[in-house]
């Protein structure tokens, strides 16, 4: 009988236990997990986790692992994995043998060089992460947020809907400067600006001390942000550091092919952790943290351990909610020459973007609710199917994106 290890239980490492049972595996099958929670969904922890103190949005209740046969390894670390053995090696020295290794390993946020994180100095990954930030997210405190990416702009949202007051710190001209259009990122950083956030970029943190009950983050321009916590957001790091000592090539990420293998036949990896080939943008090799590339990768690299020959070949899309706005984005935009605006009332809009070609590869849009939702999606069928579109009709909100799909 085979024996199949997961390591990682979140959302990719979780979806692929699943789906290797519904694809037919019926052998041995464990998923190792260093959280003691069950897997869940992370999109909530800066969103429903931070306002309402939600419980983790858990992948799947208990049952369902048990009903599955998935052994479950929860607060157990992996120390080593022997390739030349084939098993894995735990914190405790509990040795697990497989026969096809799955490195879901996420990523980790990056530190702030010179903070000690703890105390009042915190980042957030985790649900307990979460906790800990919101118990200082009350009426009248004050919290501080370095970087204005997606994580540490939905943040400054809930701290807001707490009545925290936020500074946001961003070292860089502008927020969401990674993959968002300066037209979108000015709409989101206005609207913080009108619910009360205090955005500044273009600030360089030269120094962080924490005292009894503050933190004091002095700027470069010489001002000093006083504050009751400071929430560090200022990237991932893959954590790979089981795959190299493996010897698994490591590339911005636990490298793997189209099929999400490793250097090793043997082992694949998915999700947060890796950079793969995209064909559609001429195999370029990139590295994605984002839900549903979670979940897509953890079903691909399933039915490929399995024997399958499924390249990944998703459309990369992200999507992001400010106060009742949503932000979604299709495709990647850097390559672009051109840009082609929609508008589809009440505010919202999308942005398409067009190579020098006149191929659709990205659509960046914002808007109310779900307002962009169902035409990003169409954009992103639209760019799987490497369409060059007449830059008129994208602009024409009568046009059907269907239509253009049809034909």
């Amino acid at each position: 009988m085979a024996n199949f290890v997961i390591v990682g239980a979140g959302e990719c490492g979780a979806r692929a236990a699943f789906a290797l049972r519904e694809k037919g595996f019926d052998g041995t099958l464990t998923l190792i997990g260093s959280e003691p929670h069950l897997p869940y969904e992370r999109p909530p922890l800066s969103k429903e986790a931070l306002v309402a103190g939600a419980g983790p949005k858990f992948v799947a209740e208990p049952g369902r692992y048990v009903e599955a046969g998935i052994d479950l390894l929860l607060g157990r670390t992996v120390s080593e994995i022997d390739r030349n053995a084939k098993r894995v090696v735990l914190g405790d020295g509990t040795v697990v043998p497989y026969d096809r290794l799955l490195l879901a390993t996420g990523a980790r946020p990056r530190t702030l060089p010179g903070a000690a994180h703890g105390g009042r100095i915190l980042a957030l990954r985790s649900h307990d992460d979460a906790a800990r930030i919101r118990e200082h997210l009350v009426e009248g405190s004050h919290v501080a947020i370095l970087g204005g990416g997606f994580i540490g702009l939905e943040l400054a949202a809930s701290a807001r809907k707490l009545g925290a007051r936020v500074t946001l710190v961003e070292g860089l001209p502008r927020v969401l400067t990674r993959g968002v259009p300066a037209e979108i990122a000015e709409i989101v950083a206005s609207r913080h600006a009108a619910e009360g956030v205090d955005i500044l970029c273009g600030a360089k943190v030269a120094g962080v001390e924490e005292r009894a009950g503050e933190v004091l983050i002095s700027l470069g321009y010489g001002s000093v942000v006083s504050a009751n916590l400071l929430v560090v957001g200022i990237g991932a790091v893959p954590n790979t550091e089981l795959a190299e000592a493996a010897g698994l090539t490591v590339e911005n990420g636990i490298a793997v092919d189209g099929l999400l293998r490793t250097s090793d036949p043997d082992i694949f990896a998915a999700g947060d952790c890796t950079s793969y080939p995209l064909p559609l943008y001429g195999d370029r090799r990139i590295r994605l943290e984002s839900w549903r590339n979670a979940q897509e990768q953890g079903q691909l690299a399933a039915a490929n351990m399995l024997g399958g020959a499924d390249v990944h070949a998703a459309v990369p899309w992200f999507w992001s909610d400010q106060y009742d706005m949503t932000l979604q984005i299709a495709g990647l935009a850097d390559g672009a020459v051109s840009t082609v605006r929609r508008d589809m009332g009440e505010g919202a809009f999308i942005l398409f973007h067009l190579d020098a070609e006149g191929r659709l590869i990205a659509a960046s849009g914002i808007g109310p609710g779900n307002a962009v939702a169902r035409d990003i999606r169409l954009a992103e069928m639209l760019i799987a199917a490497r369409i060059h579109p007449d830059p008129a009709e994208l602009a024409a909100p009568e046009t059907k994106l269907k239509k253009l799909l049809a034909a």
